[in-house]
């Protein structure tokens, strides 16, 4: 009897999802808890295996195409089963259903499949001549495999297409984003643009970047944010970094120690560790630090949790894992959920300090800048030394003035002496 397969909810925000890539075509058998198809959620491309078996009688999505919690992704059952009107009846019963093509009653190959990522493209405009893409030293193109098997699929020269990866490399935004006849300014990166003609180009919103919007938005509105920075001598740290750095292979970073310090002042200011449930205040017995990570499409916070269990090392090798497989989009569930307090940090960027919006369900989250050398008075006498600023936004529904300046005077003492931080739990 055919059954309807539909677009299950892969975390906790999803609302819809985008079929990224099906790994079955009209016609194929399909076994339980086998690999039917990529789904790309809010913040992460899952593997969708099937729960139920047969043959593929019915796609109800393209590759690309976003399809609704719920809504109708295909049709399985017995070859040549009529499923027709199974499909009337659930729209009927005005059940959500995805856009979908025509109906497929034979098998019919499905395009070849690649990852689908709602990026930046390179606008473009109208050139008189088509422009080459910039080559290695040895000659060869400077193009992704994946870039270089889509061009050939799609029958486009490389040398037309000007690369706007790293160091001109060409990726698969510049083949999805080509068009014949045309060609990009390649004085300009990002976009292209004719003297005195106005251009844009309207560019679709990812599943990543739509969360973001709607759950910022939310945090903004309701939760009432205040803000509180401090300087923080940076000396005795920078010092204990080189001389820890000089005896281990793995190298800290000064972020390591900023999540080291955030979770050990924690335990001492719980109310920091809490979060508004409405009708009540939760407050955390444990620490799980979400360390936000940017990724091409938005912003990921996978958690480190028991954060003031671990040792600065361990805490190194979990966020460097954590920003390769949010890069990949290789993040699940079990990565993102469950932070009781939240790190954003810029200074890598050169940002000296800026405020950040609560990850709710947390009731703070600490922006971060760069360690930057400036004169400084000690011991009544100026001299250079090395100083970071912190922001510490607070939902004033949980955290005080009071508690959140406590906590950050709390960490700025565990920074400023490392010898204490490094007592908590050892290198």
């Amino acid at each position: 009897m055919a059954e309807i397969v539909r677009m299950p909810k892969m975390s906790d925000t999803m609302t819809e999802g985008v079929i990224s890539k099906w790994h079955k075509k009209v016609g194929d058998q399909v076994k339980t808890g086998e690999l039917i198809a990529e789904v790309e959620t809010d913040k992460a491309t899952m593997d969708f295996e099937s729960y139920q078996e047969g043959t593929v009688l019915y796609i109800g999505a393209e590759e690309g195409k976003s399809v609704p919690v719920d809504g109708i992704i295909a049709i399985f059952g017995k070859a040549g089963e009529d499923f027709k009107a199974l499909l009337a009846s659930d729209v009927a019963a005005e059940k959500p259903v995805a856009a979908a093509p025509a109906v497929q009653e034979a098998p019919k190959p499905i395009e070849k499949a690649v990852e689908v990522k709602e990026v930046k493209a390179p606008a473009v405009v109208a050139a008189s001549a088509p422009i080459a893409t910039e080559s290695n030293t040895d000659g060869r193109m400077k193009v992704s495999p994946l870039a270089k098997k889509l061009a050939g699929d799609k029958g486009i020269d490389l040398h037309k297409v000007i690369g706007s990866g790293e160091h001109g490399r060409i990726v698969k935004r510049d083949i999805d984003w080509f068009k014949p006849g045309m060609a990009v300014n390649s004085s300009m990166t990002g976009f292209s643009s004719v003297q005195g003609v106005e251009s844009f180009e309207d560019q679709p919103v990812s599943q990543m970047r739509k969360t973001i919007a709607k759950r910022l938005s939310e945090s903004k509105s309701t939760a009432p944010h205040f803000y509180l920075t401090m300087e923080v001598d940076m000396d005795r740290l920078m010092d204990a970094r080189e001389s820890i750095n000089r005896s281990m292979e793995k190298k800290l970073s000064v972020n390591d120690f900023v999540i080291k310090a955030s979770a050990a002042a924690l335990r001492m200011h719980p109310k920091v560790n809490s979060s508004w449930r409405g009708d009540s205040i939760r407050v955390n017995h444990h620490v799980h630090i979400g360390v936000a990570v940017a990724v091409e499409d938005g912003l990921l916070v996978p958690v480190v949790r028991f954060a003031d269990e671990k040792t600065l090392s361990k805490i190194n090798e979990e966020v460097k894992q954590f920003a390769a497989k949010a890069k990949d989009k290789k993040l699940q569930p079990a990565d993102w959920e469950g932070n009781t307090f939240t790190i954003s940090n810029l200074g890598m960027f050169g940002i000296d300090e800026f405020t950040a919006i609560i990850n709710t369900p947390d009731a703070a989250i600490m922006a971060v800048g760069a360690v930057k050398q400036q004169a400084v008075v000690k011991g009544g006498q100026v001299v250079p030394g090395n100083v970071m600023k912190v922001t510490l936004s607070c939902d004033h529904r949980v955290v005080d003035g009071a508690s959140g300046a406590a906590f950050l005077k709390t960490f700025k003492g565990f920074m400023e002496n490392p010898v204490l931080l490094l007592g908590q739990n050892t290198i």
